[in-house]
């Protein structure tokens, strides 16, 4: 939230002011107003109420955001305040508003003070939580002032010249100045009311400043007063805190210190939250004597530095230590110059520091302070470089001042003014030591908490402390001995290893009792590790040493062994113990602290034995066989003592056992919820609780209470920290979940369980997440977001995810072109398409060259013209000339189709202008290459004639960039040409950048410069552009803009401009885009009207009016878009009957309106008399009719829109117009519309049908009375007409249908062109007709660059002769631009609007020279682009990042001509309309599956494809991309499938590089998997690990690779009976139980082929080969020692691991619950069934313990 600043007065005026204004004010943003603020008094000083903070007495002191408060200094009373600062509640403010007559005057000096204190808090307040500032202190900003330190050295006085700073020279802080006096220099005119403004010297103002009669400043924040400091009898003026922070002590109690200079104190208030969070509550005052303190927030204390130099450590007010320093540095080595010197009086007035969040997560939060210790040393003191190597010594420098602290580093300042930088020491470096350390001061209260870690910290950091490695022996030791233990005499305690530690410190801590040494020592060595170790070395067997036994017997207690009950934790053993074995279950789910788990466990074992634990020793005598020797020593606590000991609720008699309570739910038994420490033991809760969702399908275990399954543990006093955590796992459904393994795989991520996660855990307790993972990750949806994709490994969407938040900028598919390659400067504009795609999409042929040749126009065309031997020099040259004249019309056409090419393929470097190609009309003759030029003056050639042509380049070029590109206004005034040659191109640059978006960025004033230079191009480019930009906004400014060159929208009595004519055209087409779709009244009548304008008095109107009207009838269609006759409000303009009249003729109607005066005089040049022009008019109505009633249907319209059907009405229709009303009828039915020719047919009236010579008659009938020219032309036109509407209801569908119908049709019209009947209907005519079929097939197969029109296209480009205009060349090079729109990436859309767009820029009359703008504007031509849009979908290949083709199956949405239907495309492809598609998927089998469904809406896939349509994929293991192997006979599967019988030894580790790219993969197959010269036994595992390889690769779960390599070594260590340890042995367990559980069970029945170890023989193998190993250990002499674990016998040792195998593979009982059930008179084994049904015994353990238990100890092993 933005900061509020403050700034307030400190210091009170003398005289007292007229009334009291407000003195404290707040500012939200650095932008708005100030305002003053309220305060809320409470009940303290009477009633409560809400006025104004306006006391000149109070100061604020400090800020602080987290928690919102503000505290404040009362200079009169010299007390101290805490406010809460919050948002004014608008009851409030209207109260203050009211009484703001009655502030309070200084009368109340009590009541104000404390008030104003509120005030002065101006936060942001959203809540009382969080609150705007950033703590600073307004008293210090530091590094401002510019007063010299000498005269304020430690005064806080200081404060306001740092307020002052700012606004004057550095000379006026020299002198002191002492209350009010302090301003006066700052303005001639002071006031006493002056404060009440900023400090700043413009206080002339500051007189009238809330006068009373001046509007009242609404307040945004109000104060409520929280505490105040209690009165003290001896209180000095001027004891204002100097320094202010907040600290927290190691147990996360809060306090408040503030620092009183001039009395050296620190007072410190503790302060907490309410149970409700509503409001802080304050406690007492503790005083600290200090001169100086900083705190420490890394490690939760405060540093201090008392009077007399010390610097001590605090954790809250408690005393932890003196920091010893290794020597300051001597002022002789005048270190001091190179010191940057403090910037600041440094007044120790620091800034406080934040408030310690405990940012660093839940684990950070043990990290508990604890009594700070002298550094360890000299190298943990980050000083200054310089200071290597001097030696200190301490010349009398002393500290006197603390500054900066950061985390857990701190500045000193010294005497002699240089600085030092230490690091105070962090609680704990090890992770095992700091995970105890906080789950011990969880479950402690909180003073012994503080002094255990006190204690802790003290012993840790001693002065040279201990190394890494001992860091545990130390936490040991200490831990030992504040619960009474003497650790000396515990032998295992006095072998911890120390030898970590180079200090000799430790050694005086256990000074020997006597120098003499005893017995005891002599015990102690051989009790030692290095003895052990002797005893087993060869070198003890080689001499025949006999090993020594210990003299002392193993059961006697030496009586030094009892504990002490007076220490410090010795009631909290228990609660200790059960915490200790909580981390240690945690910690069994990170499969990387082995090796702290064992460390841990000896010490549990050590007081499990001492509390008579029974269960838990034999619980970790079962998990750590080897460590848990029978033969440690106990220490005795006595009986009388155990009474003081604290059992916690919690303490359980059964150990909890996070494998045990998984086992359960996967055998579906109930379990016990399971204890957890919040904070603590994350992970076993984020285990508990995914296996109660997946495993027991309980969706509400993740939605909030945890409580079924989890039981927390905390000490009594903590209850409020509970909700807050519990949010974090509760689970809101934000995207598609549809089954469990969603919902686990999406609740996980909530959590912030990543991969990483997932790889250390261990791997039976993954297996199901695993799972999970696995399901997910073949049918993933595809709007989950990038965390739950990287977690399923699908980087293939994660990725996608990524890419779809990031802003648009440059994509993976932009080519980047070397600029070596623009440097020929041959720059044809068509260098920039990305070449990889589209090589992608053609790959057979080299179409998209010849693409580039045939639309070239940089280069000189090739003028061949034979010399006839009777044609003289000079005609030759003439002859050339006109033949490149013709020439030239067609180069002039070419740049509106490359600008269709070339769409949107370009990201413009912004500090380069953009490389518009030359347009190059001259010719090269053969043979001799010589130039032919059109200026050289043998020919006429028209002015002008190139004009319209470079506005056309311009586009193209402009087109080129995309709309994703960065590009502001400076860019675009930047590419002005200087010369004026090129202003046409400019203009049309400008148009370009508003058809794909970029003008809007252009600011207002640029736009008026350029059309105030009355260029015509420029204006018609930028009226057009702006207007497309705007599409269908109906905003305000662009209307203003294009009514000024639109007489008819101005008012009547405005001078008439002088627009062009052409630039009029251009404004009514833009009030149509502009207003697209809005059906706006007054709009639509206005455009009404202008179709049939009639032509002025003077001239006005009377040239082109063809292109007026016709412009008003498309901008009027626009305006009314597919309304049909619903236009609401419009009855009464009769829109349809006045376009009718409008179509047909007849009388004038009285124009209506405001323009009547404009048309009162008919012109002097044209006769219209009182009829239409229906040859004006009659186009512009037509179309606009086809507009508003498009894809209605209506019928009564339509048929209006019919051919004649009679020769006497047909002679009064142009044959053109009949092309427009055909056309107009389709698109009003456009259901109808059927693509075959036999539809195409049926538009043809009978009469014409009959008569017309057919399209391929080869000599004529002959027919008095019809007039067959008439009939022939009507004939083509109509069926134009048709082929036309074909060509848009199906733009862009690629339909085969329509394709056939069209390709038959354009070839019988050149057919017609070639037979000898074509002079009746007329060259012109044909060709027209041709061009536009030809249109209409570019339309149907825009972006697909079919083959069969580009041939058509190229057979045009080649006609340049005869009747071949700039017009038709126009035509055909916008169909080739339209058949590969974009390069291929773009097509068209059938939507309305791009309907209205298509039908502007495809109108069928077509110009017949380069400047003819008769009947339709050129400029409109470009109008496409509204149409395109981006369809080309591109699979990119995650892991190489290139393009790739992917099989897609797409999903059409049944409609009434077709069923849903499913069709396969191999993408890159362009996709069919999005609102047709139900689904898109990626198919396998080679790539991954990804569904990407529609009926969920389409904006996903929109922003897919308009980001280049980049849709990643990921290739599935052992396949290959369809580039490389396109039949896919070369993948792994394949091969496996030749060779079925030893479908493992086929599989050659060499060839795995073919189906994985994963480094770890291909390197295991490396090493493992190579065979080496001499294998012998080895090959055996070479083989396996082949086929596990194979099996992992092929299945697609790389990931369990590792788990399958655990459990084949975990098997062969137990083979060799060498398992030390059981955890392994659990996990298979967890693994077998997982496959045998009935939830898995369910989903392999629901789809049998999919899962991790599914159709493997791996498992049974490896459950049977350990069944056999403990059989047969149970055969040798294994029943024995079982016999006698279970009669509570001690076991010989070698037994010990096996036995531990046996007990946890078996699931058997302990001891104490077998007899406690009762089962040793059973006789039988159905009664042993019987009563083990409590105990959950598997019945195949039942069967090999039966023999013992019925008192046969020969073993009935099955």
């Amino acid at each position: 939230s933005p900061l509020p600043s403050c700034s307030t007065s400190h210091e009170v005026p003398l005289s007292p002011p007229r009334e009291p204004l407000p003195t404290m004010f707040s500012m939200l943003h650095p932008l708005d107003e100030i305002t003053p603020l309220v305060c809320k008094s409470g009940g303290v000083f009477g009633s409560a109420r809400v006025q104004y903070v306006a006391d000149y007495t109070l100061r604020i002191v400090f800020l602080n955001e987290e928690p919102s408060i503000v505290m404040t200094y009362d200079t009169v009373q010299s007390l101290h305040a805490v406010w809460a600062l919050r948002r004014v509640k608008p009851e409030e403010q209207s109260t203050v508003l009211k009484f703001s007559e009655q502030v309070g005057t200084p009368q109340h000096v009590a009541t104000s003070s404390s008030l104003t204190a509120h005030l002065r808090s101006l936060s942001k307040g959203d809540s009382p939580m969080a609150s705007p500032f950033q703590n600073y202190s307004s008293l210090h900003s530091q590094s401002r002032s510019v007063s010299s330190p000498s005269v304020h050295s430690r005064s806080p006085s200081i404060s306001n010249m740092a307020a002052l700073s700012r606004s004057h020279s550095p000379a006026l802080g020299v002198q002191s100045f002492s209350g009010v006096q302090r301003f006066n220099f700052s303005s001639n005119t002071q006031s006493p009311r002056r404060h009440s403004v900023s400090h700043s010297p413009n206080s002339a103002s500051s007189d009238s400043f809330l006068a009373p009669e001046t509007e009242p400043i609404v307040p945004e924040l109000c104060i409520d007063h929280l505490w105040t400091e209690t009165i003290m009898t001896m209180r000095e003026k001027n004891s204002q805190a100097s320094k202010v922070f907040i600290t927290t002590d190691l147990c996360g109690q809060k306090f408040l210190c503030f620092l009183v200079e001039s009395q050296l104190q620190l007072r410190c208030v503790k302060f907490q939250e309410s149970n409700d969070k509503s409001q802080l509550i304050f406690g007492s005052v503790t005083n600290i004597q200090a001169k100086d303190a900083a705190p420490v927030e890394s490690i939760d204390t405060l540093l201090v530095l008392e009077g007399n130099g010390n610097l001590v450590l605090y954790s809250g007010v408690v005393r932890v230590g003196k920091v010893f320093i290794p020597g300051l540095p001597a002022p002789s080595l005048t270190m001091s110059n190179q010191m940057p010197r403090p910037s600041t009086p440094l007044d120790s007035l620091n800034t406080p520091s934040k408030p310690l969040n405990k940012h660093l997560g839940p684990l950070e939060e043990g990290v508990l302070l604890s009594p700070v210790p002298e550094l360890r040393d000299s190298s943990k003191l980050h000083d200054s470089s310089y200071i290597d190597d001097c030696t200190f010594q301490q010349l009398g420098t002393f500290i006197h001042a603390v500054r900066d602290p950061v985390h857990n580093r701190v500045t000193l300042e010294l005497s002699n003014s240089s600085m030092v930088r230490i690091t105070i020491p962090e609680i704990a470096t090890s992770e095992l030591v700091k995970r105890c350390l906080q789950g011990i001061k969880s479950i402690l209260p909180k003073e012994i908490a503080v002094q255990m870690l006190v204690k802790w910290y003290n012993a840790y950091n001693a002065p040279g402390g201990p190394s890494y490695h001992s860091e545990w022996s130390l936490f040991v030791t200490c831990l030992m001995n504040m619960m009474g233990y003497n650790t000396d005499r515990l032998a295992w305690t006095r072998n911890l290893d120390f030898e970590g530690s180079l200090s000799p410190v430790i050694a005086p801590k256990k000074a020997r009792p006597s120098e003499t040494g005893s017995d005891e020592d002599w015990e102690y060595l051989l009790n030692s590790d290095y003895h052990r170790n002797l005893e087993s070395h060869p070198l003890a067997r080689a001499l025949r040493l006999d090993p020594l036994e210990t003299s002392f017997p193993k059961d006697d207690f030496s009586p030094s062994l009892s504990l002490d009950s007076s220490t410090l934790l010795f009631t909290h053993i228990p609660a200790i113990f059960f915490v200790l074995h909580l981390i240690y279950e945690e910690l069994k789910l990170n499969s990387l602290m082995g090796e702290g788990i064992r460390s841990l466990v000896v010490l549990l074992v050590q007081l499990a034995r001492d509390l008579k634990l029974e269960a838990y020793i034999d619980y970790y005598y079962r998990e750590y066989p080897a460590l848990v020797k029978t033969s440690r020593q106990t220490c005795r606590i006595d009986q009388a003592q155990t009474g003081f000991m604290h059992h916690p609720s919690f303490f359980s008699a059964e150990p909890p056992s996070i494998f045990q309570w998984l086992s359960s739910c996967l055998k579906g038994e109930g379990a016990l919820p399971y204890p957890y420490l919040p904070g603590i033991c994350e992970r076993s809760k984020l285990v508990v609780l995914s296996v109660a969702l997946y495993i027991l399908g309980d969706e509400s275990a993740v939605s909030n209470e945890a409580s079924h399954y989890l039981f927390r543990i905390t000490s009594g006093q903590r209850k409020q920290q509970t909700e807050q955590d519990d949010n974090r796992y509760s689970f809101r459904h934000s995207t598609s979940v549809s089954n469990l393994a969603e919902k686990l795989v999406i609740w996980m991520t909530s959590v912030g369980f990543t991969l990483r996660d997932l790889e250390s855990l261990p791997f039976g307790v993954a297996l199901p997440i695993r799972d999970a993972v696995y399901h997910c990750r073949e049918q993933p949806a595809s709007d989950w977001p990038e965390a739950v994709c990287l977690l399923i490994g699908r980087q293939d969407l994660s990725k996608q995810a990524c890419e779809g938040n990031l802003a648009k900028g440059k994509s993976v598919l932009s080519s980047d072109v070397p600029s070596g390659a623009e440097a020929e400067e041959d720059d044809d504009g068509m260098n920039d398409m990305n070449q990889e795609v589209m090589s992608l999409i053609w790959s057979e042929d080299l179409r998209v060259q010849e693409v580039r040749r045939l639309l070239q126009s940089a280069h000189p065309v090739r003028v061949s013209v034979v010399q006839m031997p009777e044609v003289s020099d000079h005609e030759y040259i003439e002859e050339k000339e006109n033949r490149l004249l013709q020439l030239c019309q067609r180069t002039m056409a070419l740049p509106l189709g490359r600008g269709m090419f070339t769409l949107f393929s370009y990201h413009p470097v912004p500090t380069e202008p953009l490389p518009i190609p030359k347009l190059n009309l001259t010719g090269r003759a053969p043979p001799r290459n010589t130039t032919v030029d059109l200026n050289s003056g043998n020919i006429d050639v028209p002015p002008n004639m190139a004009c319209w042509a470079s506005f056309h380049n311009g586009v193209a070029a402009g087109l080129k960039i995309a709309p994703a590109s960065q590009i502001d206004s400076a860019w675009i005034v930047y590419n002005k040409p200087k010369n004026a040659e090129l202003a046409n191109e400019y203009a049309g640059f400008l148009m370009a950048l508003g058809l794909n978006g970029h003008l809007t960025k252009l600011a207002t004033l640029n736009i008026h410069d350029y059309l105030t230079k009355g260029h015509e191009m420029t204006s018609i480019g930028l009226l057009l552009g702006v207007s497309a930009a705007k599409l269908g906004t109906m905003d305000m400014a662009i209307t203003r803009l294009l009514s000024i060159h639109i007489p008819a929208l101005l008012p009547p009595t405005s001078t008439e401009l002088d627009v062009p004519h052409n630039v009029q055209v251009a404004a009514v087409i833009g009030i149509g885009l502009v207003y697209q779709g809005t059906a706006h009244r007054h709009t639509a009548e206005v455009l009404l009207a202008e179709i049939g304008r009639p032509p002025g008095p003077e001239m006005e109107y009377c040239t082109d009016r063809e292109s007026y009207s016709l412009a008003a009838g498309l901008a009027l269609g626009m305006v009314c878009l597919g309304h049909g006759s619903n236009l609401i409000g419009m009855s009464d303009l009769n829109v349809p009957e006045q376009l009718y009249q409008y179509m047909v003729g007849g009388h004038k109607r009285f124009q209506a309106g405001m323009h009547r005066e404009k048309h009162k005089s008919p012109s002097y040049q044209i006769k219209e008399g009182d009829t239409i022009n229906v040859d004006v008019t009659c186009p512009g109505a037509t179309l606009a009719l086809a507009m508003i009633y498009l894809k209605t249907n209506n019928r009564s319209i339509a048929d209006w829109l019919r051919a004649p059907d009679t020769m006497y009405l047909l002679d009064f229709v142009k044959p053109e117009f009949l092309l427009l009303r055909t056309l107009a009828r389709c698109l009003i039915l456009w259901d109808d519309i059927l693509p075959n020719s036999k539809w195409v047919d049926s538009n043809v009236p009978q009469i014409i049908r009959e008569n017309s010579i057919s399209l391929h008659a080869t000599e004529l009938p002959s027919s008095e009375d019809l007039n067959l020219e008439t009939l022939a032309q009507a004939h083509v036109y109509i069926i134009a007409g048709a082929c036309l509407s074909l060509g848009f209801r199906f733009a862009g569908s690629e339909n085969l249908a329509a394709f056939n119908c069209l390709f038959k049709f354009a070839k019988d019209f050149m057919k017609c062109l070639s037979a000898p009947t074509a002079s009746i209907t007329g060259h012109y005519n044909l060709e027209t007709c041709l061009s536009v079929v030809l249109l209409s097939l570019a339309m149907v197969m825009a972006g697909s660059g079919n083959l069969k029109v580009l041939q058509l296209c190229r057979f045009m480009h080649k006609k340049t002769g005869g009747e071949m205009n700039y017009g038709f060349h126009l035509a055909h090079h916008m169909a080739l631009g339209l058949l590969f729109l974009g390069g291929g990436r773009y097509s068209l859309s059938t939507s309305d609007s791009s309907i209205a767009a298509l039908l502007c820029a495809l109108y069928p009359h077509f110009p017949v020279h380069s400047s003819d703008n008769r009947y339709h504007l050129q400029a409109l031509r470009h109008l496409y682009v509204l149409a395109a849009e981006p369809r080309l979908l591109v699979p990119v290949d995650v892991d190489t990042n290139t393009p790739c083709y992917t099989l897609l199956e797409v999903t059409y949405k049944g409609t009434q001509w077709y069923e849903e239907t499913t069709e396969e495309l191999m993408a890159p492809t362009l996709l069919p309309e999005l609102h047709l598609l139900k689904q898109i998927r990626v198919k396998g089998p080679r790539y991954w599956e990804l569904l990407i469904d529609l009926s969920k809406g389409t904006h996903q896939l929109k922003s897919i494809l308009s980001k280049d349509g980049i849709l990643y994929v990921k290739l599935r293991a052992g396949q290959l991309s369809y580039k490389e192997d396109p039949m896919g006979w070369r993948s792994l599967l394949a091969q496996a499938v030749t060779h079925r019988n030893s479908e493992t030894r086929t599989f050659k580790p060499e060839t795995i590089s073919a189906f994985t790219s994963d480094p770890a993969l291909l390197s295991f197959a490396d090493y493992f998997c190579k065979p080496a010269v001499n294998m012998g036994q080895k090959q055996e595992i070479l083989d396996l690990f082949s086929s596990i390889l194979y099996e992992c690769v092929t299945r697609e779960n790389p990931e369990m690779l590792p788990a399958y390599i655990a459990i084949d070594q975990a098997v062969r260590i137990l083979e060799r009976k060498e398992m030390s340890e059981t955890f392994e042995l659990w996990q298979i367990k967890l693994v077998l139980e997982f496959f045998s559980s009935r939830s898995h069970q369910e989903r392999v029945r629901r789809n049998p082929n999919r899962g991790l170890f599914m159709n493997s023989e791996f498992l049974p193998v490896m459950k049977c080969t350990i069944d056999n190993t403990l059989d047969q250990w149970l055969q040798a002499r294994g029943d024995v020692s079982l016999h006698s674990y279970l009669s509570g016998q001690p076991t010989e040792e070698s037994q010990l691991s096996m036995l531990a195998c046996f007990l946890v593979y078996h699931s058997v009982p302990t001891p104490g619950q077998l007899s406690a059930g009762g089962l040793e008179g059973s006789t039988s084994f159905s009664e042993l069934l019987l009563k083990f049904r409590q105990l959950k015994m598997p019945v195949r353990a039942l069967l090999r313990l039966a023999p013992l238990l019925l008192g046969n100890p020969q073993s009935m092993v099955l």
